[in-house]
Parts: structure tokens; sequence; C-alpha cells
């Protein structure tokens, strides 16, 4: 008689699907916080922006007598700032008076942040 010699190394199917239904809530709980870690950097990039851009705008105040200014005036390579590198597509002023919090808007389509120089 030939003995029949069984192979019972490896994983079942119950034991595959439990695995992958653990790293399935797993990654379910760590989504939510990588979001708010990137809806914080992108707040942080913009608040950043902002604090520039009203630098430069002061800066302008003082240089030239005034006090209000277009976006146009204080961004280009060779203005007070080089670049305004948006991070979430959000929309700044396209103004600046002296004195007035700014407010950029439609940060990842939903947030705005104000910044009160």
């Amino acid at each position: 008689m030939k003995s029949i010699n069984k192979s019972t190394k490896g994983f079942t199917l119950v034991e595959i699907m439990i695995v992958v239904v653990i790293i399935g809530l797993l990654a379910a709980m760590a989504i939510p916080a990588f979001q708010k870690v990137r809806q914080s950097s992108q707040d942080k990039a913009v608040m950043n922006n902002a604090r520039q851009l009203a630098a430069a705008a002061d800066q302008y105040f003082l240089e030239n007598g005034v006090s209000s200014v277009t976006q146009s005036s204080l961004v280009g390579s060779t203005n007070y700032v080089k670049a305004l590198n948006t991070v979430a597509n959000e929309t700044y002023p396209s103004g600046f008076t002296q004195g007035i919090t700014l407010t950029v808007s439609g940060i990842a389509g939903a947030r705005t942040v104000t910044y009160a120089p």
C-alpha cells in the first residue's frame, strides 16, 4: 500500500479572511487621522502665505505712503513676494488695505482662514 502524505502547510481561507478584515479595520481607523494631519498642514501653509502677503503689503504701505495695494503689486519676480504657491486651490484677496483682516477662502473647496495683521 502506498501511503499518501498530505501537506498541511499554509493558511486556510478563514485565516486569510480574518487577516484581511483586521487590516481593513486598521486602515479605516488610520485614514481620518491622516486627513486631519493633511488639513492642518494645508491650513498652516495658507496661514504662512497670508503672513507673507500681509508683511509685503505693510512694506509697500511704508515705502509708497498709501493705505491700499493690489495683489499684483505685491507678487511677482521683481516684487516683495516672488511667487504665491497655492496648496489647496485657495483664493487670496486681490487687494489689501492697511489694518484690515485678510480672509483666504476656498481652502480645499470648503474652509476659510483669516489672518489679522
